[in-house]
């Protein structure tokens, strides 16, 4: 996969272990940046890539880290890359915390994975099979 960096202080993602399904996104910011609780920054990474295949997908996650111990995540759930886009990856940043949370240049602040991305053709019918749960919703499985 093709990564251009756009600043003298971008990163390239780097895999944090041989293991890692992500690529960690770092924050390409020249002073620390303070979120405060409820705010929402869309965080700069210096980063723009050429996914190699049309059929794939770069999703942008939260580091569970950050959301675990600072209940900070992503404004939007998960990011989604597009094949043809080739602007700048900005992370959507919101502090669910109760309290300021410090971004430094450099930090680690979302995952980026590559994932095959299906495009069925759509057809419209006048029904479709019947399964077990039905129109069951929310929480129609039970807790066990």
């Amino acid at each position: 996969m093709n990564i251009k960096l756009l600043t003298a202080t971008a990163s390239v993602p780097t895999r944090a272990s041989d293991g890692a399904a992500g690529y960690d996104l770092r924050a390409d910011i020249t002073e620390k940046l303070t979120l405060s609780p409820g705010e929402i920054f869309p965080v700069p990474t210096g980063v723009a890539i050429e996914l190699p295949s049309k059929n794939l997908v770069a999703v942008v996650c939260a580091r569970s880290g950050l959301a675990i111990k600072h209940g900070i995540s992503l404004a939007n759930g998960v990011g989604i890359i597009d094949s043809d886009y080739r602007g700048e990856i900005k992370v959507g940043l919101i502090n669910l915390g109760k309290e300021e949370f410090e971004i430094n240049p450099g930090d680690r602040i979302a995952q980026l994975l590559i994932m095959p991305v299906e495009t069925p053709e759509l057809c419209v019918v006048d029904s479709i099979s019947e399964t077990v749960r039905g129109e069951g919703g929310f929480g129609s499985t039970g807790r066990k």
